[in-house]
């Protein structure tokens, strides 16, 4: 009786082990959309007006080309 009780607590431990295997998975999912969604964002930012003429100065004056 003992033995079996030992084996189940092994089996007990190793099904409880593996429980947090696909939950790093869905957390890699989630960070990955966050950081598509993310990117969506900065280059809608980016690529607007104002922002886009204040970045062409900058490299403007960073190259020396405008002065």
């Amino acid at each position: 009786m003992t033995q079996r009780m030992a084996g189940l607590r092994r089996r007990f431990r190793a099904v409880r082990g593996s429980g947090s295997a696909g939950m790093t998975t869905a957390e890699y999912a989630v960070g990955t959309l966050a950081a598509v969604a993310f990117a969506a964002v900065l280059l809608a930012v980016v690529k607007s007006g104002p922002v886009k003429s204040a970045l062409a100065g900058v490299i403007t004056s960073a190259l020396g080309i405008g002065s």
